[in-house]
């Protein structure tokens, strides 16, 4: 599967997977608590600082960020219309904020460094019986199907401005669902291969 991860090193692969993992989950409380706009404005300000560092590596992600600002205008543009400019503020800082610093964990952890956090943290949960290692696995592949669905439709998307000039659009919805469902069988099957030795 695809992946967004920059082998490009930054200041931010230097920091443990855990502790990125910890602020994200403090930084997407913390946006929740609070409705206060010069708050959410340095919050903001703060996290496209933190992306903007990571420099040639963040341009991986570009699509995606290009993504998200066309879905905080389109929710600005619904929130206005509907007279409620504080909330189009609010909800777009929050957006923006929490996927900026979302694309920044991915681009910059690996896959098996996430797994090991994982692990880590549900290990206390195996006194109540659980599996706590297959339910790692299955968080660390929700988010690898994530990254690996928006690196897809990337890549479609592409290929079809490549042939025709235009973006694919509902287009390259029916080859990217086949995509993602040969992707998906092929990993359970690997998966099953695995678990069976």
């Amino acid at each position: 599967m695809g992946s967004l991860y920059s082998e490009q090193h930054t200041w931010l692969h230097g920091i443990p997977a855990g502790l990125k993992l910890l602020m994200l989950a403090l930084l997407g409380t913390g946006l929740f608590l609070t409705d206060q706009l010069p708050v959410l404005a340095g919050a903001t300000a703060v996290c496209v600082a933190i992306y903007a560092s990571l420099g040639r590596a963040a341009l991986r992600a570009q699509p995606l960020v290009i993504g998200v600002l066309v879905a905080s205008a389109l929710v600005a543009s619904f929130h206005l219309f509907m007279q409620h400019p504080a909330l189009a503020g609010i909800t777009v800082m929050r957006l923006v904020s929490a996927t900026l610093m979302g694309i920044a964990l991915t681009l910059t952890t690996r896959y098996s460094d996430l797994l090991q956090v994982f692990e880590r943290v549900l290990s206390p949960l195996q006194r109540l019986g659980l599996n706590t290692e297959a339910l790692a696995l299955q968080l660390a592949l929700m988010l690898r199907f994530t990254e690996h669905f928006f690196m897809l439709w990337r890549r479609l998307d592409d290929a079809h401005r490549v042939r025709t000039g235009k973006a694919g659009g509902f287009k390259i919805l029916a080859p990217l669902t086949i995509q993602m469902l040969m992707a998906a069988r092929r990993v359970a099957d690997t998966l099953h291969l695995r678990l069976r030795r």
